[in-house]
């Protein structure tokens, strides 16, 4: 039986990444379910289907390839599909890393989330409270815009998305004790890889700042927030 719980991990090029998430999640002592969504068009797709082989028979790990739909993509694809059978929906890459705490991380996130519509964050060690880089949401709120993330976006700026989202509908936490690494070459904690230069460039962040800015400011996100406030009025 599924969880309630389904945390969506679209990643490429790092199957290394597997070993080290699910050593994490373990060391928290979460039950929840991770789903790790790969490109079948990914060079190191052998990588991950080894992985994948280590953990069959573990519930809590899951694989799907599919086609390369980039992060927000994939993820919307995924969270979409997750929706019906899952309360609560997360997101984290692959280069996130939760860290234990005095409850362990899933079972905060239920706590937060229980009272209805809600979206919760963590700390990050980078930007913190500025911004949701590792985020849970209700599915609720996934069913209402029919995606978890504005599709227009590629791979940048998601996070300022679910801060509009959380804010504009009053029902967004932040939990500073809730640890969610992230392992990034902004603050020396990764190297400098060729996934990081492609999702960085001035082409992508142009590209993604600008589509971001065109939600915000011409009706994407007024649309969206009316929705939502919506489903917080009318929820049990």
């Amino acid at each position: 039986m599924a969880d309630d719980l389904l945390v969506i991990i679209p990643t490429r090029g790092r199957p290394q990444a597997v070993t080290a998430l699910v050593e994490a999640w373990t060391d928290t002592g979460a039950t929840a379910d991770l789903l790790f969504a790969v490109d079948t068009d990914d060079p190191e797709l052998a990588g991950y289907k080894a992985e994948a082989a280590k953990l069959k028979g573990d519930g809590r790990f899951r694989f799907v390839y599919g086609k390369r739909l980039r992060l927000c993509g994939t993820l919307n694809q995924q969270a979409v599909k997750a929706s019906k059978r899952h309360r609560y929906l997360a997101f984290m890459g692959d280069d996130h890393r939760p860290r234990p705490a005095a409850m362990p991380w899933d079972a905060r996130i239920r706590e937060c989330l229980s009272g209805g519509p809600g979206i919760v964050y963590g700390n990050d060690l980078l930007q913190g409270e500025v911004m949701a880089t590792a985020v849970a949401m209700t599915s609720d709120i996934v069913d209402t815009l029919g995606y978890m993330a504005p599709p227009a976006l590629v791979h940048l700026c998601l996070d300022l998305c679910w801060l509009d989202w959380g804010q504009g509908m009053g029902r967004i936490t932040y939990l500073d004790d809730m640890v969610i690494e992230h392992l990034h070459p902004a603050n020396g904690k990764a190297e400098l890889d060729a996934g990081y230069e492609e999702v960085n460039s001035d082409a992508m962040v142009s590209a993604d700042s600008a589509a971001y800015y065109d939600y915000r400011d011409n009706g994407g996100l007024e649309a969206d927030l009316a929705k939502l406030r919506k489903l917080v009025e009318e929820a049990p």
